[in-house]
């Protein structure tokens, strides 16, 4: 009997070894002439397998930052500056949640996907230790795969603003959570001259670093084959088009989470009032490392709490709960896994219904001239008696719900409205078509927390496409590229931004010729523009005075007397770095990367958004905003696509795609892909296996 058993725990010792095992030769990466790796396997893991190899030899750092979190490893690479990493991921508690529910919540085909992942991880770590950022990043499991994703997504879901409410004391400002933005366009045939469908896929990323854009194709024998991009360490693709249908997603700002404030027991110090009866705290402490001076690493421990509502924090103002849905469930990576695969409207929407991702806008576009906008979330059923958008009282069950969320067919959505054309940029949900095609906010519930609100890109998106009774390819794309503000400019977390245009020079005589220069302006933010670096500078002090201030991020009201300390920054800062107000914005607003400097054009809210920060001898160096733009169009003939990222391929100095693309990003160009693989062989600069 001993015998059997031991023969039956070897023989499935050696099953589970066989599984995880596989053989680099199987798989063929082919880097085109931009170094964008086409990956074919005949298996789905085997494509895995291929993309972590690839990923690795673009983008290992950031592929390891995005691991440092999960293993409370950030402070000690990266000093103090990286301890809120740590924390946040101790706080949000994604350890024990994963630890918890990964072998009930994945089906057995995405777990070999993540396996093979986490093999073509590994391999390349073992191989490359020099690469390596730290001792203990490697191996990864698939756990540690499944915890990025869910750490991940509740920054997505702008939970950490409401925590950094919290540890600054400032809580009381609900409305609404800042966002740079993101750009989703979808057209039908119905409204394009050449009758194709377009889909913009213009997600706005950090231009560098852990959370910007990383390009890929995927292609097995098992229904892969689709080009986009995730961040470096997804085992799929978050963004894309396949041969069939694509989407792209924009950040969505309604109530996604809630705070508490709880009543304490006056002597007791864990207890806290629950429905009249005393419950006591859950201590949660945290151990991590932090970098001094450069190399010294000292221990900390840091301690929180949990309460029936979730994660606990004390502060000087009292003791705080929150809950969010984004950790309470982990299966997003295969929702998006199974959006890879999908080859039909019908298919999309079943996947959709997983709902397992805990927030974010979709725009889709497909060949059989579909377009669908969906604004998406796991919305609870919250009890409509309390003020949802402020804190509530963490004393009661009638505010404690459940991890019951409203099903897919109670969100806002819209398919194929008769305007022809579907469009968000972190606007309200409300406004996302023509004239009468919109969802009615009276139809859904108002705990939801939807935005109501504008913004500059979705307003100019508006007036600009209304123009046209049927565009062409080239019109379109011009309206994705506008980089102008409209008159009146709104923005819905600025409310009153026009007074920046609109200053009357007679006033303010100190600052009258910079007043001049913006009054005169043409409210473009071309590399010409002089008025555009005054206004870029202006909004760079707006937004940074708030921030200081707690009123970021949140919806503010610009004062008389803040605008006017924002034109005198921007004209001091121009007088001293460039002798003049007369600056053009491309002689300061710069893409750079190595020793690569381009003048490059935008703002914060226009269509073709860019944020920037401060650089060398008064330069501003772009780091937010358009990154990875996919343009692509269906028709009976199959699918186009367009693509580009700003800077390259590679994050690898030395790597002749370190660079190579940041000539196409700054003159709104693109480069042709294809999903034809007998195109991409034949045109290959490169074939190997991942090895």
């Amino acid at each position: 009997m001993q015998k059997n058993y031991l023969i039956f725990l070897l023989f499935m010792c050696i099953f589970a070894f066989a599984r995880a095992q596989i053989n680099p030769e199987s798989i063929t990466i082919v880097r085109d002439k931009w170094g964008v790796p086409h990956i074919y396997a005949e298996k789905d893991e085997q494509v895995a397998y291929g993309l972590a190899w690839a990923t690795a030899e673009d983008s290992f750092h950031e592929m390891q930052e995005n691991l440092l979190a999960i293993r409370m490893k950030t402070a000690e690479y990266k000093g103090k500056d990286g301890a809120i990493m740590d924390v946040f991921a101790h706080l949000v508690g994604v350890n024990e949640l994963v630890d918890q529910g990964y072998d009930t919540c994945f089906t057995e085909k995405f777990k070999k996907v993540l396996e093979g992942y986490c093999q073509g991880a590994n391999n390349y770590a073992e191989s490359h230790s020099e690469e390596v950022l730290l001792k203990g990043i490697f191996p990864i499991t698939p756990k540690d795969i499944i915890k990025s994703y869910t750490l991940s997504l509740t920054f997505m879901t702008n939970v950490h603003f409401d925590f950094m409410r919290i540890f600054k004391g400032n809580i009381t400002d609900q409305e609404v959570n800042f966002g740079i933005g993101s750009n989703g366009m979808a057209i039908r045939s119905t409204k394009t001259i050449d009758g194709k469908t377009y889909l913009a896929i213009n997600s706005h990323q950090p231009l560098d670093g852990p959370f910007a854009w990383y390009e890929a194709h995927l292609n097995s024998d098992e229904g892969l084959n689709i080009l986009g991009a995730n961040f470096p360490g997804g085992v799929s693709l978050l963004i894309g088009a396949n041969e069939n249908l694509g989407w792209g997603h924009t950040l969505n700002y309604p109530d996604l989470d809630d705070v508490y404030k709880l009543t304490m027991h006056p002597k007791e110090k864990l207890k806290y009032k629950f429905d009249g009866n005393w419950e006591t705290l859950e201590v949660r402490k945290i151990k991590f490392k932090v970098k001094v001076f450069g190399f010294l690493k000292i221990p900390v421990t840091k301690t929180f709490y949990w309460s029936k509502y979730g994660t606990t924090l004390k502060t000087k103002t009292g003791v705080y709960s929150i809950r969010f849905p984004s950790n309470m469930d982990i299966r997003s990576a295969e929702q998006w896994y199974r959006m890879n695969k999908a080859s039909s409207f019908k298919e999309f929407k079943e996947v959709l219904n997983m709902q397992a991702l805990p927030g974010i806008n979709i725009v889709y576009a497909d060949k059989e001239d579909n377009i669908f906008y969906l604004c998406n979330g796991l919305f609870p059923y919250r009890n409509p008696k309390y003020d949802w958008k402020n804190v509530l009282p963490g004393d009661t069950s009638a505010t404690l719900w459940e991890p019951k969320f409203h099903p897919l067919d109670d969100l806002p959505q819209v398919h194929n409205p008769p305007s022809g054309y579907l469009i968000n940029t972190n606007n309200t949900p409300f406004n996302c078509t023509g004239p009468g095609d919109n969802p009615n906010p009276d139809d859904y519930d108002k705990t939801m927390g939807f935005l109501t609100d504008d913004n500059n890109r979705s307003l100019q998106y508006h007036e600009l496409i209304s123009k046209y009774d049927k565009l062409t390819y080239e019109e379109w794309k011009q309206i994705k590229y506008d980089f102008s503000f409209g008159n009146p400019v709104h923005n819905n977390f600025l409310l009153g931004i026009e007074k920046v245009l609109s200053l009357d020079p007679k006033k303010y005589p100190e600052i009258a010729e910079t007043i001049n220069i913006i009054n005169d302006w043409d409210r473009r933010t071309d590399i010409k523009s002089e008025g555009a670096a005054i206004i870029v500078l202006c909004i760079k002090n707006l937004v940074d005075q708030l921030f200081k201030q707690g009123k970021l991020p949140g919806v503010a009201t610009l004062s008389d007397e803040l605008v006017v300390s924002s034109v005198s920054f921007a004209q001091k800062y121009l007088k001293k770095h460039f002798k003049t107000v007369h600056v053009p914005l491309g002689d300061m607003q710069r893409l750079i990367r190595g020793d690569v400097s381009l003048p490059v054009a935008g703002a914060p809210d226009v269509l073709a958004a860019l944020s920037v920060d401060y650089y060398d001898n008064g330069l501003l160096k772009a780091r937010h905003g358009d990154s990875y733009i996919e343009l692509v169009r269906y028709s009976k003939d199959g699918v186009e696509i367009e693509t580009v990222n700003c800077y390259g391929s590679s994050n690898k100095e030395g790597s002749p795609h370190y660079t190579d693309q940041m000539e196409l990003y700054v003159n709104q160009k693109t480069k042709k892909m294809t999903l034809d693989k007998e195109v991409i062989f034949k045109e290959a600069a490169k074939i190997y296996h991942p090895n």
